[in-house]
């Protein structure tokens, strides 16, 4: 019996935020190959993925970045502040910020993507996107939350930059 995923509860303590009901975070966490797989089992009933989930998410980091750093620099131009949300919102920072909560321990992958899935920077990225999306929808559209967890686990990456 495989060890994955983990219990969505440990990954509620990670991000400091709880689902009262886990359903929207169970679709953040759906690969599309798992949803696939199912389907082509003949569930009867529709298992939503990700991906929906992943274009709010970026939308919502992004506006999240861009507020913070806007605030916080206010005395840096506008391509300096451009710069520095490129920096931390690119692929390769996400995936970095996924495996900092560990992200892929706790998603569902079809048999093709179990096996390297879990590490895959552009599905992390991916899946991180659609966890922003998941807390944003479920507190109500409310960016607080969201940032509150985001800005936390980013504040390395833009102290860096």
């Amino acid at each position: 019996m495989s060890e994955y995923p983990l219990p969505i509860e440990e990954l509620e303590r990670a991000i400091g935020y709880t689902f009262n009901d886990n359903l929207i975070l169970k679709t953040a966490l759906t690969h599309s190959s798992y949803a696939n797989e199912q389907r082509s089992r003949g569930k009867k009933t529709k298992c939503e993925f990700n991906e929906r989930l992943e274009f709010l998410g970026d939308s919502v980091l992004s506006l999240i970045v861009g507020e913070h750093l806007f605030y916080r620099f206010k005395d840096s131009p506008e391509g300096y502040l451009t710069k520095v949300r490129a920096a931390v919102v690119c692929s390769k920072s996400l995936a970095m910020l996924a495996e900092k909560i560990n992200l892929g321990a706790y998603m569902l992958f079809g048999k093709g993507e179990e096996e390297n899935g879990r590490t895959n920077p552009k599905i992390l990225e991916n899946a991180f996107e659609a966890l922003l999306a998941a807390i944003y929808i479920y507190s109500s559209h409310s960016k607080d939350n969201v940032e509150k967890f985001l800005i936390q686990i980013m504040e390395n990456e833009i102290e860096e930059y």
